[in-house]
């Protein structure tokens, strides 16, 4: 569970994340066309946001692709982003070589059995607080916020407060310094 010694967190400068079951409720909404839909919080798109401003890389790696992910993806100007995935392995040491960052450097979150092979590679592996005891027993550390209701912005909070830069999200101050780059 993140605590407030979150030491373990100093060295991340890549986060990894999953999207369905951490960014959203790992529901899946069909409208009545057979349109895919997905709910995202918008506390979970700042700290993205955030951890990007403070030169924490942020990738997300998924097993499905869709039109709204997609959208997601470039309402939050994401540039590393791998969809289709079912190698979640070999993509993080892609990601880690493209960003130049050791596995001790990188934190892995996901939810499922498809991210396990994900958690092995990554120095550190996270999990949501609704995800299933086996994945759970798997990571390293289990959050207190369940998927698609802010669990990514409790673990940004805790990095950006574990590296001393805690001022972008609690102080007006420190917002400002990053606001005109921001979107939720």
């Amino acid at each position: 569970m993140i605590t407030s010694n979150n030491e373990f967190l100093v060295p991340i400068r890549l986060v990894i994340t999953d999207v369905d079951g951490v960014l959203t409720d790992g529901g899946l909404y069909y409208d009545a066309n057979g349109e895919s839909l997905k709910r995202f919080h918008v506390r979970d798109g700042m700290g993205i946001r955030m951890l990007e401003e403070c030169g924490i890389r942020v990738a997300l790696v998924s097993g499905r692709d869709s039109p709204p992910l997609r959208k997601r993806i470039e309402d939050l100007k994401i540039t590393l982003a791998f969809l289709g995935v079912k190698d979640k392995a070999s993509v993080c040491f892609e990601i880690m070589r493209e960003v130049a960052v050791s596995p001790e450097q990188t934190l892995f979150i996901g939810d499922d059995s498809i991210d396990l092979s994900a958690f092995a590679v990554c120095g550190i592996s996270c999990t949501v607080a609704d995800a299933p005891d086996y994945v759970k027993n798997k990571a390293t550390y289990v959050l207190n916020t369940r998927a698609g209701f802010g669990a990514f912005r409790e673990l940004s909070d805790a990095i950006l407060r574990a590296q001393g830069k805690q001022d972008v999200f609690e102080t007006a101050e420190g917002y400002t310094r990053i606001m005109n780059k921001m979107s939720q």
